[in-house]
């Protein structure tokens, strides 16, 4: 950095908060729509008490009786919570419209005309710390604000002391240069005393009116889980699409061609050995991709779980399964489409799993609701010793329930049983 750098960089910022700078009136003009509105917020706290309150010496006495409790406590405390509401849209207007700052509002910043918003705003932080902002900080703001517009009157009369210096007696008029130089550097002073009263106001709304950081971290991961959610339904409602065209449209094609090849070895019974074979291979071929775009079109989305639910869903993935697999469902209320879905696919891969890998004779499944929880769980009694850190099909497990804020266990000892639970959100 060269010498003269720095004493350029203080005189363009000197010059940025110069009296004559745009940003000062602004911030001039913001304290004195300020000053109002924060002293009014003041004025708050007494009016309740003057509606509410008869001045008499047996009410400074406790304990108080109940109707003097709710006129002294409950009545203004309700009064102040519900002017919140008017205040805060006042104090965002204020920063956005004069200085260009959009302070973020707060959960239950709007407090609704009734018993059960004004309790909400009882339990909310968001609101004390709103209320602690017009009663308590503001007034001290506004007393702030007063001091810097007194001390920019007081600046410009100064400085401008050879304009009205005439009406005071002589001894005082020879003390004019006195004055003016002064009056000159309170002027030069101001911005920066300005812009200290501003600048607080700024940080304490944004502190007090605005959300906290554990406020902002549930607002962050209640927009992530909502954009989640949406992932997770739209992805969902593709593959629906797609089982929906290959059924109706692929698969019903593919049958047609099946049965023209059926028709055309029925009828041409005159051709040669060599079309014959022909045709029966395409036959066969048809019938076998018709077979694994069934099998391709239940992976995807079986439509029996949209039309029957649940329980009929996972019967016929128990009677597909290669052992034997007792199946209780028990839910009195469908869940979410999603949760469902998810419920359908872990019963469909783990029994997969076990089938490949467990060397089971037999396998349960149980689903049920408990609460707002629909439960499900797969044993198998299979030789055990699985591990989620090194198979893919575990781990996909754990991710579909993770994908719509599930939980996933599995406790498979050597030797076995190997038991998976599955836990997903349901409320409904």
């Amino acid at each position: 950095m060269t010498t003269g750098t720095a004493p350029r960089r203080l005189l363009t910022l000197a010059l940025r908060r110069a009296p004559w700078s745009v940003r000062v009136w602004r911030d001039i003009v913001f304290l004195c729509l300020g000053v109002p509105l924060q002293l009014a917020s003041f004025s708050l706290v007494a009016v309740p008490w003057l509606l509410f309150v008869e001045p008499a010496d047996d009410w400074l006495y406790w304990p108080l009786e109940t109707t003097q409790l709710m006129l002294t406590v409950v009545g203004p405390l309700a009064f102040l919570l519900l002017s919140v509401t008017a205040l805060n849209e006042a104090q965002h207007r204020r920063f956005r419209y004069l200085l260009g700052e959009s302070i973020p509002r707060a959960a239950h910043s709007t407090i609704r005309l009734s018993w059960r918003g004004l309790a909400t705003s009882v339990r909310s932080q968001a609101a004390w710390r709103q209320l602690g902002y017009h009663v308590l900080v503001g007034p001290v703001l506004g007393l702030a604000g007063l001091a810097v517009l007194a001390g920019w009157l007081y600046a410009i009369a100064l400085a401008g002391a050879y304009g009205w210096i005439w009406a005071l007696p002589e001894q005082v008029r020879q003390r004019a240069a006195v004055f003016t130089a002064g009056g000159l550097l309170l002027v030069l002073v101001m911005p920066w005393v300005t812009a200290l009263v501003v600048g607080a106001d700024g940080y304490l709304a944004r502190r007090l009116l605005g959300p906290s950081r554990a406020e902002r971290l549930a607002e962050r991961v209640d927009d992530l889980t909502e954009g989640r959610n949406g992932l997770v339904a739209a992805a969902d409602a593709e593959r629906r699409r797609i089982e929906r065209d290959l059924h109706d449209g692929t698969q019903q094609r593919l049958v047609a061609l099946a049965m023209t090849l059926g028709l055309a070895r029925a009828t041409l019974t005159d051709a040669g050995p060599n079309a014959k074979g022909v045709i029966d291979k395409a036959h066969r071929e048809a019938l076998e991709a018709i077979a694994e775009l069934k099998h391709l079109v239940r992976g995807l989305h079986p439509a029996v779980l949209d039309d029957r639910g649940l329980d009929a869903a996972l019967s016929g993935v128990a009677a597909r399964a290669p052992l034997p697999v007792d199946l209780a469902v028990t839910v009195d209320r469908r869940p979410a489409t999603a949760i469902e879905s998810v419920a359908y696919f872990v019963v469909a891969e783990a029994l997969n799993n076990v089938a490949k890998h467990a060397r089971a004779e037999r396998a349960v499944v149980r689903v049920d609701r408990v609460a707002d929880l629909l439960r499900v769980v797969v044993t198998d009694d299979g030789v055990g010793g699985a591990d989620q850190s090194r198979g893919t099909g575990i781990a996909g497990l754990s991710r579909r329930a993770r994908s719509v804020d599930g939980t996933f266990r599995i406790s498979s000892p050597v030797g076995g049983p190997t038991t998976i639970t599955v836990e997903l959100p349901c409320a409904s």
